[in-house]
């Protein structure tokens, strides 16, 4: 039966809906208000410790007092910290991950982000002008177009975005580096800029005239960036805690190429004993997210003794790794300037995964079938190998109970040690995790204990680390990033640098003889005269062994292949043909007996390239510094793209 509607009824559900549709805005409008107004109080706060620390510099700078440039280094540093925990939370309200504290068991443990390390702005323009127009006899105001590229590409890498992007910025910036490196910077002559850097760890300003520390600080950079995107995968699925291992790995590579590189670096975040410290730190990160990533299928099936067993090494080989690191910070060389939450978690940390590879151990025992448990045999699980075997359900309670003890004691000391030092975060994540393993240790014994349970209490035997894999250290492959030179006009890097001295003749004008032009041609980008016939018509010319095309009938032809260059020139008209050559001059130094690379880095690679492709040039790994090759032609480099030969006709 249908019955008929009342009046009003209709009227008040439509009115109700767009009711419940008018506050659904208008909370959605409040939320997006106070995300607002967080955002600007952030960068209000940012602001004064940009100022703080501006001001802490000046002084830095300006005293002689080693006790003011202490106290002056210590403010700095506490400036630094706030500045990166206030940028993280900035760029966290901007991505879709909450800040809030979790609920439930899908609470994860804090990771440790590096923050970058910032830098000033610089004056690429005014230097690389006048090298230009001085020493490469070019207008330097034509390449304002490439100046301008350069200083947007370094603005860019100075705020990365926090993904591949950003990865590929940075990776592009350093290939740049490289070509700049290869052109406009050596022992004779360079732009002589001064490159500022600040410290990632302490914040206090470090500055260089080397190219190699913008090089460093930028490959600091690419490290630090892999941290923060590895902390803030979702490791509560297998995929999140794989990209964060990977993540990890990439930056323990980068800091090992780092160390590996650099001597005496000008910033403590970059000296060896900081990057060792830091390449364990993202190890351990590393072996934690692989740890993560075998527990999410355990907790679906928790009563599988062998997979709990597994757990239990795991979380002992990630214990393992921090206590290492915790023992890498407190070195004298490192604890003074590394944050004291990172200490102090890398400690918890410790203490929190050997607790939870006691309990993944009292699980196994509680759970298992004696024929389960026969993987312990096999597999040495304790260490030292418990010397009797629990057989029957009693022996292996009594044995769960002492492994469930050690781990409520270690996860009490875990939150001791948290207490310890100051929380820099309103959102405590690492005392919520510690505090709920906690409660599960007490449940699990509460499940074991009985009122008659007068027995001597049974000793825990330790847990033998394991894992089944183990992390490594990936170097960047900066190579994958395919740029090209900014300067390429200015031609080849083998003739076209600081490095060379050469002199510019032409336009020559010549004509055909009866034997061709006299001259032999080589090589690749530019071509090279390799041989000039006696009594031809390139001598009469003033042409010379050894000098380099650079220009045919007005055409630039720097990055011409032998060819071009060999078909232009039968292509020529009766008029003749008009050349343009550049012949090196020869270097005013001494030839180099010894090694007089800066302090400041050693390169495993410092030789070796070839003269970049004119597109798309791979850069060389890292190429710190270039050793032309020459040959002994008047002192002149040789062309080294091409061996290929012949004579004009």
């Amino acid at each position: 039966m249908i019955l008929p509607e009342r009046p009003g009824v209709g009227e008040d559900s439509a009115q109700q809906q767009e009711a419940d549709s008018d506050g659904q805005g208008c909370d959605s409008l409040t939320q997006c208000g106070r995300l607002q107004s967080h955002q600007a109080r952030l960068h209000q706060q940012i602001s004064k410790e940009l100022k703080m620390r501006a001001g802490a510099e000046n002084l830095y700078r300006a005293t002689s007092n080693n006790r003011v440039k202490e106290t002056v280094a210590l403010e700095l540093s506490y400036v630094n910290s706030n500045l990166q925990l206030l940028k993280e939370e900035l760029a966290g309200l901007g991505s879709c991950i909450s800040m809030d504290q979790p609920e439930g068991d899908g609470v994860m443990v804090p990771m440790i982000p590096l923050g970058l390390k910032e830098t000033k702005e610089l004056d690429w323009a005014t230097p690389l002008k006048e090298l230009i127009s001085g020493h490469f006899g070019e207008d330097g105001v034509s390449y304002e177009a490439e100046l301008q590229e350069l200083d947007g590409l370094r603005q860019a890498m100075r705020t990365p975005s926090r993904d591949e992007a950003g990865l590929e910025l940075l990776a592009a910036y350093y290939s740049q580096l490289c070509f700049l490196d290869a052109r406009f910077f050596s022992p004779a002559r360079g732009p002589g800029l001064l490159f500022h850097w600040y410290d990632s760890l302490t914040g206090v300003p470090a500055q260089q005239r080397a190219l190699a520390f913008e090089k460093g600080s930028v490959l600091f950079n690419i490290g630090a960036l892999h941290t923060q995107i590895g902390a803030q995968q979702d490791c509560s699925c297998t995929k999140g805690t794989s990209r964060a291992a990977e993540a990890f790995q990439s930056a323990a590579g980068a800091f090992r190429l780092l160390r590996e590189n650099f001597s005496h670096a000008p910033s403590p975040d970059m000296s060896a004993t900081s990057l060792s410290m830091l390449e364990q730190l993202m190890a351990a990160q590393a072996q934690e997210c692989i740890f993560k990533g075998l527990s999410l299928p355990a907790f679906a099936t928790p009563d599988k003794c062998p997979a709990q067993f597994l757990l239990a090494q795991e979380a002992a080989q990630v214990a393992a790794a921090y206590r290492l690191v915790h023992q890498a910070m407190a070195q004298p060389a490192v604890r003074d300037y590394v944050p004291a939450s990172w200490t102090t978690l890398a400690h918890v940390k410790a203490e929190h995964f050997r607790a939870l590879a006691h309990y993944h151990a009292a699980v196994a025992l509680c759970s298992g079938s004696p024929a389960e448990r026969e993987l312990s045999k096999h597999e040495p699980v304790f260490q030292p190998p418990h010397p009797c075997e629990p057989k029957d359900p009693e022996e292996c309670r009594k044995l769960a109970k002492a492994h469930l003890k050690r781990a409520i004691l270690g996860q009490e000391e875990a939150l001791r040690l948290h207490t310890l030092c100051r929380v820099p975060r309103k959102v405590d994540l690492l005392q919520a995790v510690v505090t709920q393993a906690l409660q599960h240790s007490l449940a699990k014994y509460s499940e074991l204990e009985r009122e008659d349970d007068f027995f001597e209490p049974v000793e825990a035997p330790d847990i033998q680390p394991k894992t089944q894999q183990a992390p490594e250290a990936r170097m960047p492959n900066l190579s994958q990033t395919k740029v090209t030179d900014i300067f390429h006009r200015l031609g080849p890097l083998s003739v076209f640098s600081t490095k060379n001295r050469w002199q510019l003749v032409g336009p020559v004008h010549m004509t055909q003889g009866d034997s061709g032009f006299g001259f032999t041609l080589r090589g690749d980008s530019p071509v090279l005269i390799a041989a000039v016939v006696p009594g031809g018509q390139a001598e009469a010319a003033g042409l010379q062994e050894g000098d380099y095309i650079v220009s045919v009938n007005g055409q630039p032809c720097k990055w011409w292949k032998h060819v071009e260059v060999v078909a232009q020139l039968r292509n020529m008209s009766e008029a003749g043909v008009s050349l343009q050559v550049v012949s090196l001059l020869p270097s005013p130094e001494p030839r180099s007996t010894g090694d007089h690379r800066p302090a400041l880095l050693r390169s495993q690679r410092e030789s070796g390239f070839e003269t970049p492709a004119p597109t798309h040039a791979r850069p060389w790994p890292l190429g710190w510094r270039h050793k032309g090759k020459q040959g002994k032609t008047r002192g002149r480099p040789q062309a080294l793209a091409s061996r290929n030969c012949g004579t004009c006709p």
